[in-house]
């Protein structure tokens, strides 16, 4: 009969220790390693959150940019996607400084593109930076803006005649920001890569390159793939 006790004996003891291991676990949630790690993970978020609210916009705008056009394509299109264009987003930056071609970027955009909507702006700060990285344009910014050829002027207001004063401080400091964002390194998803632009009421015979966006009185083009 002994032998039949201890395997009564031991089966009492196992239901006893499995019993304790089990309320051990189940005496408190607060020592629950999820939990606490769901805490942890809370307060990181929580520290991240607070970190990008604290970013100045132009670098808001070089996170959302990343490495995008590496990763997903969704993820890249939703990126792009980002920049608010509006002039309360605007008002919100910063006062812009920057160097000899922020200057020209800023400029450029004063003169040719000052009554257009914040949107028909980025547009040809667009067109300008896609020439920068296009072929057969000079590679700089100053180079672009102040290019000529055959006896005109890639941008008109560089050989109107006419002063470069910037006059209205309220249309500089918008160009002066957008030229900061886009020199900053923001998407430029307005104009699908065009390198070329022209006002709505002329007609220019360019059968060599395509149309991509018509934004406010402007056309964009890019030379046909």
């Amino acid at each position: 009969m002994r032998l039949p006790l201890c395997r009564t004996l031991a089966a009492v003891a196992v239901c006893v220790l499995t019993g304790a291991a089990f309320a051990d676990v189940m005496v408190s949630q607060s020592n629950s390693p999820t939990l606490a790690m769901g805490a942890e993970f809370s307060a990181l978020l929580g520290a991240e959150h607070s970190t990008v609210n604290a970013l100045a916009q132009t670098e808001l705008a070089a996170l959302a940019k990343g490495d995008g056009a590496k990763g997903d394509g969704a993820k890249a299109n939703a990126a792009r996607k980002s920049l608010p264009y509006s002039e309360d987003w605007l008002a919100s930056l910063p006062a812009p400084k920057g160097d000899a071609q922020w200057d020209c970027l800023r400029s450029a955009l004063y003169f040719e593109a000052r009554g257009e909507t914040v949107q028909g702006q980025f547009a040809v700060a667009e067109v300008i930076l896609n020439r920068l990285d296009a072929a057969g344009f000079p590679k700089t910014v100053c180079g672009v803006v102040k290019q000529d050829g055959d006896g005109t002027c890639a941008f008109s207001f560089m050989c109107d005649g006419l002063s470069d004063q910037m006059r209205d401080p309220v249309a500089a400091d918008r160009a002066g920001k957008i030229a900061r964002v886009m020199l900053d390194g923001a998407p430029r998803p307005l104009t699908a890569g065009a390198t070329f632009f022209h006002s709505q009421d002329v007609s220019p015979k360019w059968r060599h390159l395509t149309k991509t966006a018509a934004i406010g009185a402007h056309l964009f083009y890019r030379t046909a793939l």
